[in-house]
């Protein structure tokens, strides 16, 4: 399991290693908004409780530098080094040193009560912690999730930004230590990240431009399906449909599923609906609409949760054969983007299209399909 503690979020996925170097994806990939930048935020709270809301807002407006100095103070000498393990733990933050501007935008009893305190901001074991834990139960979470629906996991590998934090490794290594044998950190968990993209992106290059030559193959050879995927279809309405349904040609709209959340898929497998026929005799050209939604079991297309991805029109020639005019139509998910293809059966003609991985619309969508 690989658990990429970032800024802004957390982003957890588990892979099985196969033969050759490949991994195989065990299950769906999962991510939260609970990265280390909530615990910068934790920490702007106290310093408006003790300095005041518009003294902070004043000085990140005005002196945004000296504002940034603030995080990083305590991002450098708290956040990343803290490690929970001494209860009388105190650490000092100099106002007067590291934001001198702000002195000026205190006003009344909090400028009163920081002079008594020369200006310092006191941070002890109890204050650090209380701003971890909340961040850090979600992680657990999300961990324990994904070692609840994967095989025996042999490792946790800790990396991203948030991942040099002691605290939670620490936390992360006596949560989880009974379970996962080896639990690491690299020794440089940033650039770990950008050296598996970079590993992956040669593996990618060389297994589409080099083929021929060296057998190359991606590093990543299947993935879980985050999402069902499917068509909208327009069968005849039948006994037993929702009658507020029926549309004026005698026809009910409904989602036909294509591949289903939770499919582990290689990325060289085609999804295959076939004899999709058109609904007029004199019909032309044939439209699909790609549809992907996190339920399993969809009926229709405009179900909650359901949304567009896209949509493949294809040129139906031939109309003296009527409604006999059956195609075929195919979805992928290869390495860094869905591939849908359709084909025309009756004079082979061909149609494909496909969708980055940043057309699908939400925070996990950008971990994959």
């Amino acid at each position: 399991m690989v658990v990429d503690c970032g800024g802004g979020t957390v982003d957890l996925t588990t892979r099985k290693l196969l033969e050759e170097n490949q991994l195989g994806e065990v299950t769906e990939r999962a991510g939260d908004f609970c990265g280390s930048t909530f615990i910068d935020n934790k920490f702007i709270e106290l310093l408006k409780s003790e300095v005041g809301k518009s003294a902070m807002d004043s000085l990140i407006n005005k002196h945004y530098g000296q504002f940034q100095n603030l995080i990083q103070e305590f991002c450098q000498n708290v956040k990343l080094p803290f490690t929970g393990d001494d209860p009388d733990f105190i650490y000092e933050i100099d106002l007067e040193a590291v934001a001198p501007a702000l002195l000026d935008y205190v006003t009344g009893s909090e400028k009163d009560l920081m002079e008594e305190k020369e200006w310092m901001i006191t941070l002890n074991c109890d204050i650090i912690k209380s701003m971890f834990d909340s961040i850090i139960v979600r992680i657990f979470e999300m961990i324990r999730i994904q070692l609840k629906n994967s095989e025996k996991c042999s490792a946790i590998f800790l990396v991203g930004g948030f991942g040099q934090s002691k605290y939670l490794q620490k936390e992360i290594e006596k949560e989880f230590s009974h379970l996962v044998e080896n639990i690491s950190i690299p020794n440089q968990p940033i650039a770990a990240v950008v050296r598996g993209a970079a590993i992956y992106g040669k593996s990618l290059y060389e297994s589409k431009n080099l083929k021929n030559m060296n057998n190359s193959k991606c590093v990543i050879a299947t993935r879980v399906l985050k999402y069902t995927f499917g068509i909208k279809v327009s069968p005849l309405w039948e006994y037993g449909d929702p009658s507020d349904r029926l549309t004026s040609d005698g026809r009910i709209h409904k989602f036909r599923c294509i591949a289903e959340r939770e499919t582990n898929a290689t990325t060289d497998q085609e999804y295959i609906v076939e004899d999709l026929v058109p609904i007029s005799p004199d019909q032309t050209e044939m439209s699909f609409d790609i549809y992907y939604t996190k339920e399993q079991s969809a009926v229709y297309c405009d179900e909650p949760g359901m949304k567009l991805l896209g949509e493949l029109l294809i040129s139906l020639p031939d109309v003296h054969l009527g409604t006999n005019r059956p195609c075929t139509f195919c979805l992928s998910f290869g390495d860094m983007e869905i591939k849908a293809r359709a084909f025309n059966q009756i004079n082979g003609q061909n149609y494909q299209t496909k969708f980055e991985l940043n057309e699908l619309s939400d925070l996990n969508e950008l971990n994959g399909f």
